[in-house]
């Protein structure tokens, strides 16, 4: 019996080193190689949030984004090539702001000014703490981060195919796609309170208040006042390129403003508003509603499962010195 347990310990051991594992990752991964690193991307971060709050969003939606797809290795942020098109490429990421991609450039290219920095920090590391700044300097919890990634060595758009929730799923397809990633529903529901924060184009909703359902155009879950407010903001024609701000009580503080509202049918998405509808989420909707330190708890408890999402290492993983170039 001791042989198989031998047996089966040297595959285990062998399958953590193919694919990395969270027991890599450490608070204290660059004491010695980059001691100040997060007080160099914090401070690119404060910089570049100074000049639009488009920052803070934009960058936790990159990082959730990136962590999806073949894990928290910067797969996202890689340039499309002639013979390849990248993830960024795919239709879910097309409309990841701009500004997340340039937080995490300026981050990188101030690490790699110092020279005992360049070239040791990761480009999944450097998202992974600048998503730590931009939700502390909105207002939201500080909390350490777990440092030790390496970057991907793959971007393929197909890869993208399934694996981001949709503005129309239901709670079970939302739980399915966080347990495949190793998340609870709990975990889902606290995450899902980034959409405090976050913005929308109004073609991921319109079909909640225009044409829901041949005998009611607008989603009877939908608050009639809320509705009639996203209508004026989102006219049937409207230019593509308007986005509107998905809490509408304090869009510019990471709060839980966002349950809040799900209580009152305030809920942008059918995938935001479910998580109160249904009675299996609905307990833990009210929790968070009720106690923002429950719900930031929480949130820093799933930020971080998330963060150990698909790691890459030194067998499978590289330290991209420019992160769109693989």
């Amino acid at each position: 019996m001791s042989q198989l347990n031998n047996v089966l310990l040297v595959w285990f051991l062998l399958l953590s080193v193919a694919h990395g594992t969270s027991a890599q990752l450490s608070r204290h991964h660059y004491t010695k190689i980059c001691p100040n690193v997060e007080n160099i991307v914090r401070d690119a971060v404060k910089k570049k949030f100074h000049e639009t709050f488009v920052t803070v969003p934009a960058t936790i939606r990159l990082f959730f984004h990136d962590c999806f797809v073949r894990g928290c290795d910067a797969s996202v942020l890689v340039a499309s090539t002639p013979n390849n098109k990248a993830e960024k490429d795919h239709p879910d990421n097309l409309s990841l702001a701009g500004d997340g991609f340039d937080t995490v450039i300026r981050a990188k290219a101030a690490v790699d000014a110092v020279p005992l920095c360049r070239n040791k920090v990761s480009c999944a590391d450097i998202l992974t703490m600048a998503t730590r700044d931009v939700i502390s300097l909105a207002g939201g919890p500080y909390y350490e981060v777990e440092l030790g990634r390496y970057d991907g060595l793959k971007s393929r758009a197909s890869d993208v195919n399934g694996k981001l929730p949709q503005p129309g799923f239901n709670l079970n397809q939302l739980n399915s796609l966080f347990a495949a990633n190793g998340l609870t529903q709990t975990d889902m529901i606290a995450l899902s309170g980034a959409h405090t924060v976050g913005f929308s184009h109004c073609n991921k909703f319109n079909n909640r208040i225009y044409n829901f359902k041949s005998h009611t155009k607008v989603d009877p879950t939908l608050n009639d006042l809320y509705a009639s407010q996203l209508k004026s903001m989102c006219p049937r024609n409207v230019d593509p390129r308007i986005a509107i701000d998905m809490d509408p009580t304090t869009p510019r503080a990471f709060d839980n403003a966002y349950f809040k509202n799900l209580q009152k049918g305030m809920g942008l998405f059918t995938s935001d508003q479910v998580l109160f509808m249904d009675p299996r989420s609905k307990p833990a909707v009210e929790a968070f509603a009720s106690n923002s330190k429950t719900f930031h708890a929480n949130f820093v408890a799933a930020i971080t499962k998330l963060g150990r999402v698909g790691i890459k290492n030194e067998q499978n993983g590289n330290i991209r010195s420019d992160c769109s170039i693989i």
